[in-house]
């Protein structure tokens, strides 16, 4: 990604050093590299994090499958920690830099998208958290991996978790890492549209099964919300960045990862999709660059 030139964004909220763990920029050699202000850095858990990626990657509020599915109250409870400054190194600070000036190019499109509609968008403060933080949803641990609370509409990210991406997911690359940001940013839109809501007051009053199912189609159409982002944004991107995008979204399929795990597929369990359909939903949004093209409800 070509992200020399853009601006970063104002809505990041650092906790970094307040729930402790320390955070590595991913290392490695290969094409995956992210580039700002002409330097160039390399771009990057077992089976226990392989299984709780399957659950709670790129989710809406993973603290509600905690909670057995009802509420945004806290399940987890953290080990208490001493506050200490945010890291401040030299590859620390790229990395947010990268992040931040990804989140400013989401800002833009949905601020365009909303204003076709005659709406006004309200940008997300993105945390940057290691190790544990509190939410409007709970307290929440790294091992769950990036996520949306519409109860304070933040995103929240390790960015870690990008590390894990490149070295246990094999689905590295700065696209990659833009592609899960751009996806949580999804939920933030879906919450202003008015369906986050819908969806969860539908979830209380089904079974199980039917409640994964809708909890697919929003994954689904955060997908091809990161799709539309992706074809606002095409003027940043370069060679194989779509294909790094692609390689993420399959390699986070609800299938994929079963069989990765030991265990047969289930269907029924589903709760983000296959490795097929997030792949296709993605690809639908980036085709089109409408809201209209990612009706996953249908």
């Amino acid at each position: 990604m070509r992200l020399d030139d853009e601006e970063g964004s104002s809505n990041i909220e650092d906790r970094r050093g307040q729930g402790g763990g320390d955070f590595r920029f991913p290392g490695g050699g290969g094409r995956r590299r992210v580039r700002m202000g002409g330097k160039r850095g390399g771009m990057g858990i077992g089976t226990i994090i392989l299984l709780l990626i399957g659950m709670f990657f790129f989710g809406v509020n993973p603290l509600e499958f905690l909670n057995g599915g009802g509420g945004l109250g806290g399940g987890m409870q953290a080990p208490q920690t001493r506050n200490a400054p945010p890291p401040t190194s030299a590859q620390q600070d790229a990395m947010k830099t990268f992040v931040s000036k990804v989140l400013h190019t989401t800002e833009t499109t949905w601020k365009k998208k909303f204003a076709e509609q005659g709406k006004q968008y309200r940008e997300p403060r993105l945390v940057l958290f290691s190790g544990h933080v509190r939410s409007a949803c709970g307290m929440a641990q790294s091992a769950m991996g990036p996520f949306y609370c519409p109860g304070d509409q933040k995103v929240y990210l390790d960015m870690s978790f990008f590390n894990d991406m490149k070295t246990k997911m094999r689905a590295g690359g700065d696209f990659a890492y833009a592609y899960v940001i751009a996806h949580e940013v999804g939920h933030h839109v879906q919450t202003l549209l008015g369906i986050s809501g819908k969806i969860s007051a539908a979830r209380r009053q089904v079974s199980k099964v039917e409640g994964n199912r809708l909890s697919v189609r929003m994954e689904l159409q955060a997908d091809c919300f990161a799709g539309i982002w992706a074809h606002d944004n095409k003027m940043v991107l370069e060679k194989g960045d779509i294909e790094e995008g692609l390689n993420a979204a399959n390699a986070i399929g609800d299938d994929r990862l079963q069989r990765q795990s030991g265990n047969r597929v289930v269907p029924e369990s589903f709760t983000h999709g296959t490795s097929a359909q997030r792949m296709e939903w993605f690809q639908r949004g980036l085709q089109t660059g409408k809201l209209s093209a990612c009706n996953t409800f249908k």
